[in-house]
């Protein structure tokens, strides 16, 4: 696999330093292991070699107090069983010897086996990484523009209003859409800043006590013109009996705002959301339910991981919004996840500990 953000000869010359770096790795490793069974070849010999002038010398002071041929018969008939006893065991060690041996070098064929296999996997998903950072790069950059543009275009046309008369209602309408481009702007700037603040492992979580159906009901007023105007129904659930708890309300307005704002890009027109908060067992529960598209069964896990979209090309959303989301609920100590529901649609779910200090 080629790596996109990287030319051919380059792949190819880190490639080659691998390969050359595993070829010095292996002769250096073969020398160590030549020399360390030449070492203890040589210890055996030695060894061996010992045990053989120790058992000579004595066999030579017994002849010499041996007397008589039945006696020298008998000797003969017993060394010969002792050399016979010594030779197998020494030959069974050495096969020992030479199994421990071959038994390593299978081990070290495994490990390198599977080293290659987990290097190729890292690589690849590296790879893919990579193209898919690329991709929100390529996402990220024709948004902005297309944005600037806008504002640029909405502030040439106010300069060319604001001539005419009876202008003010134009120009107020243009304001707006600029003013529309910017908020965009901001919320893309800042999701690139959060981003930036979880890999630096910065990412503020500032607890403080509030209740829970305060930061839903905002993010719901938030989108609530939005939702009208597209047609869609934008309701809330408050279940009895939810406490207030310490937890960060502008973060958990941030991650409601993204769901909702997920749920509203992907519920068509006649459609529904709706908003739930309750209290089970030790966590709140918040839930965004719609009658969207859903979400196809490989991206349930996946669509928490940064720059993942739906769809390849998709162009309501940069693949941030629930990365970011599900890095502030997990720095409160929760969890994130997302479900089909059996009638259409889907709904997002995210619950806090209120036992979290």
């Amino acid at each position: 696999m080629t790596n996109p953000s990287l030319p051919g000869s380059e792949r190819q010359q880190t490639d080659e330093s691998l390969r050359l770096e595993r070829d010095r790795a292996d002769r250096a490793l073969d020398d160590e292991v030549s020399e360390a069974d030449e070492t203890a070849d040589a210890v055996v010999t030695r060894a061996r070699a010992r045990a053989d002038a120790l058992l000579a010398a004595a066999r030579a002071k017994t002849d010499q107090t041996s007397t008589g041929e039945q006696a020298t018969a008998a000797l003969k008939t017993s060394r010969a069983l002792e050399d016979d006893i010594l030779h197998r065991e020494r030959v069974t060690a050495d096969h020992q010897l030479n199994r421990e041996r071959s038994r390593h070098v299978t081990l070290l064929s495994e490990e390198r086996q599977a080293t290659d296999h987990d290097l190729s996997h890292e690589r690849a998903r590296s790879d893919k990484a990579l193209a898919m950072r690329d991709d929100f790069m390529g996402i990220v950059s024709h948004d902005l523009l297309n944005l600037l543009n806008a504002m640029v275009g909405m502030s040439s046309l106010i300069e060319k209003e604001v001539a005419q008369e009876n202008h003010v209602e134009r120009v107020v309408a243009h304001a707006r859409r600029v003013q529309r481009s910017g908020a965009r702007m901001r919320r893309l700037v800042g999701d690139l800043v959060d981003v930036a603040s979880i890999e630096a492992g910065m990412l503020a979580v500032t607890r403080s006590v509030g209740h829970p159906a305060d930061v839903l009901a905002e993010a719901v007023d938030t989108f609530q013109a939005q939702a009208s105007g597209s047609g869609i129904s934008l309701t809330t659930e408050i279940v009895p009996g939810v406490p207030a708890f310490p937890f960060d309300a502008a973060r958990i307005l941030q991650v409601l705002c993204n769901l909702l704002s997920n749920a509203l890009k992907f519920t068509p027109a006649q459609g529904s959301i709706v908003v739930r908060v309750e209290h089970l067992d030790d966590n709140v529960v918040w839930c965004v339910s719609d009658t969207g598209e859903g979400i196809p069964d490989d991206k349930l896990e996946a669509v928490f991981d940064r720059f993942v979209q739906l769809t390849k090309n998709d162009r309501r959303g940069v693949g941030l919004g629930l990365f970011i989301s599900k890095c502030i609920v997990q720095g409160h100590g929760g969890r994130i996840w997302v479900e089909n529901n059996t009638d259409g649609g889907s709904t997002f779910s995210f619950g806090l500990p209120v036992g979290t200090p």
